[in-house]
């Protein structure tokens, strides 16, 4: 019960204000529906968003779901204003990691926090993950919008996101088909996609005010690219690019080269007994992981674990098939490079980096 004269406190003077949540709901409701399509059963605002899934499409669907976010990467967006591509960064990265068992996006929701709201950031953010939905035919069907003082700090926010899509059951690729002859080709990243800021941050910001750290941001230092520009460059989709393999050559495995680097994404994927031997000459690493390497004295193997060093996805493809994929690949404009090949192992399984880690 309420003490007699005490003084009367509201749910926006604790730091949460409800109408300009509900206010912002057009708004997003029409970012939101320029990626529907005919699945979509609900409007933006409904407790839970519905989805028909067209049979008649399917033999034996399996849907694929996987959550993730853009981590420490929100930070450099917002300290200069580039907040709209976080939105395309995290579909995109969310679309790669459905995308290496064979599936292709249905739906996505999206999860953005800050300590009070800010408009722009929920339109920005929105603009750039309804663009990206769009781009890779995918519906953005919910999301949630939270307000939450003394979680997070002032000029700061949060991302992250939950994607569902679908394969067929007899073409799922989970790897269990990788086989000693198969050769790894890599697709070329736009730079450090959603991965390794931590680092990068520590390594050019670490307590420099934030001026002096807008000042580097801003500088060119790659022709007529700034700091900025590289560091906070798209996360690539391979949505594109992989659908016009699947089917066409035997794919038997792909890996997302996300946080972790080469070891931990690639040797989820492998069978027991089998080495993937990945070749770090058969690529050079873009200007941005040079100069991030010079910068915080970093050690080679550190960087191959921690960044994906230029290339962002990786493709299994048995012996037979790899010179049609090539002819596939380079048709499409795509760069990429054969990075190594699968060997036989005697236990367990592994990933070898011959001059950096063995």
């Amino acid at each position: 019960m309420r003490a007699s004269g005490k003084k009367k406190l509201t749910y926006k003077q604790a730091g949460v204000d409800l109408d300009a949540g509900i206010t912002i709901t057009k708004d997003i409701g029409r970012l939101a529906r320029s990626t529907f399509n005919s699945g979509v059963l609900t409007e933006i605002g409904s407790f839970g968003g519905l989805f028909r899934l067209d049979k008649k499409k399917y033999r034996d669907p399996v849907l694929v779901a996987s959550t993730d976010g853009v981590g420490t990467k929100v930070i450099l967006a917002a300290m200069t204003g580039r907040l709209r591509g976080t939105g395309e960064d995290l579909v995109n990265h969310c679309v790669n990691d459905i995308l290496v068992q064979g599936a292709v996006p249905l739906f996505f929701l999206d999860y953005i926090a800050f300590p009070r709201f800010s408009k722009t950031v929920v339109i920005e953010v929105i603009s750039g993950l309804s663009k990206a939905c769009r781009e890779n035919g995918c519906v953005l069907l919910g999301g949630e919008t939270a307000e939450m003082p003394d979680v997070y700090h002032d000029g700061h926010y949060d991302l992250a996101g939950t994607i569902v899509g679908v394969v067929e059951r007899d073409r799922v690729i989970d790897g269990s088909r990788i086989r000693p002859g198969d050769v790894l080709i890599g697709l070329a990243s736009n730079g450090l996609h959603t991965n390794g800021y931590s680092l990068a941050r520590k390594i050019l910001l670490a307590g420099k005010p934030r001026k002096e750290s807008l000042r580097l941001l801003n500088r060119k230092i790659s022709g007529s690219k700034s700091l900025a520009d590289l560091l906070l460059a798209p996360h690539r989709s391979y949505l594109g690019i992989v659908k016009k393999l699947l089917g066409r050559v035997n794919l038997t495995g792909m890996a997302h080269i996300t946080g972790g680097g080469f070891d931990y994404n690639i040797i989820r994927i492998l069978p027991d007994r089998t080495k993937a031997v990945v070749d770090p000459s058969a690529w050079s690493p873009p200007f941005i992981f040079r100069y991030l390497q010079e910068e915080g004295g970093v050690e080679t193997p550190e960087m191959y674990d921690v960044f994906n060093m230029g290339i962002g996805m990786v493709l299994f493809v048995a012996g037979a098939d790899v010179e049609k994929a090539c002819r596939i690949l380079g048709g499409a404009g795509e760069k990429y490079r054969i990075i190594g090949r699968m060997e036989k192992h005697p236990s367990g399984k592994a990933v070898v980096l011959p001059g950096i880690r063995n």
